[in-house]
């Protein structure tokens, strides 16, 4: 699970990108930290570049397919 010292720095968003759900080496389509849904193994990942593939880590048959999701969104543009 991301870890944080200064809650200040973070901000709640509801928005629908942290829902989604995305496959081994598909593209980032925000960059940030995201978290594989099967065993909780954290990355980050740039925009428009691929996300770690399907040999990045192994999964018991118990955890399933590795699926990224978004838990934190680096926002570039943020003033």
């Amino acid at each position: 699970m991301a870890l944080y010292h200064n809650g200040n720095l973070l901000t709640h968003s509801g928005d629908a990108a942290f829902t989604q759900i995305h496959s081994p080496g598909g593209h980032t389509p925000h960059s940030g930290i995201y978290r594989c849904l099967g065993c909780g193994r954290e990355v980050v990942s740039e925009t428009a570049k691929p996300l770690p593939p399907q040999n990045h880590h192994q999964h018991s048959s118990f955890q399933g397919h590795i699926r990224w999701q978004m838990a934190v969104y680096a926002d570039h543009n943020a003033k």
